[in-house]
């Protein structure tokens, strides 16, 4: 993929600045939890994921067929990817974009072990995703309103990888590989591993 490709889909420096204000609206808000509880639960994640880059990627029975595929997965660097605002799916660009993995991360989530992985998702049309209804835009609000309720700091941005397959199956087999390795807590496969408080409520 060309330089030029690769780079279609991101937004410019002035609209990440004109976006940078949320405007999720008219969800549920999640069950209410204090503040060392919130913080708790974000700690935990963020021990995990930060020994998780020390470490090599664990093994998940048929997941990792080669050696190939494993060094793909280990070389992808989700908080070393630009970030952009979550809200960039509201914009307008020229093309539709191209296929991708995504990634929904709070980068002052715990302050003394950094950021943490929230979400991944992937898709064939990187400009398009988000458009409509998902439901890691409702956690979103859910998770943004405790940090409101309890006073604590938070600062969500999205990152996409733009070298995922094009073919479909292939890319949701790296996907379910991304999400076993870092365990992020919105995505539906790990919300028992971390008893994720932040999935309740429906749009009305």
């Amino acid at each position: 993929m060309s330089k030029d490709s690769s780079q279609s889909f991101l937004l410019s420096d002035s609209a990440m600045q004109a976006a940078s204000y949320s405007t999720y609206q008219n969800f549920q808000s999640s069950p209410t939890l204090c503040a060392s509880e919130l913080q708790n639960w974000k700690q935990r994640i963020g021990l995990f994921q930060t020994h998780l880059q020390t470490t090599a990627t664990p093994t998940q029975g048929s997941l990792f067929d080669t050696t190939s595929t494993q060094t793909s997965l280990d070389s992808i660097k989700p908080f070393e990817l630009r970030r952009q605002n979550t809200e960039f799916w509201r914009w307008q660009f020229d093309d539709v974009g191209v296929p991708a993995m995504y990634f929904v991360i709070d980068y002052i989530a715990t302050a003394q072990k950094g950021p943490i992985l929230l979400y991944i998702g992937e898709t064939v049309k990187s400009n398009q995703r988000w458009k409509g209804v998902h439901d890691c835009k409702r956690y979103l609000t859910n998770y943004q309103q405790a940090h409101r309720d309890t006073g604590l700091k938070s600062e969500l941005a999205i990152a996409f990888w733009p070298q995922a397959p094009a073919d479909r199956p292939a890319r949701q087999k790296l996907e379910s590989q991304l999400i076993y390795k870092w365990r992020s807590p919105f995505n539906k496969e790990n919300w028992r591993y971390w008893n994720t408080p932040f999935i309740t409520g429906k749009e009305p």
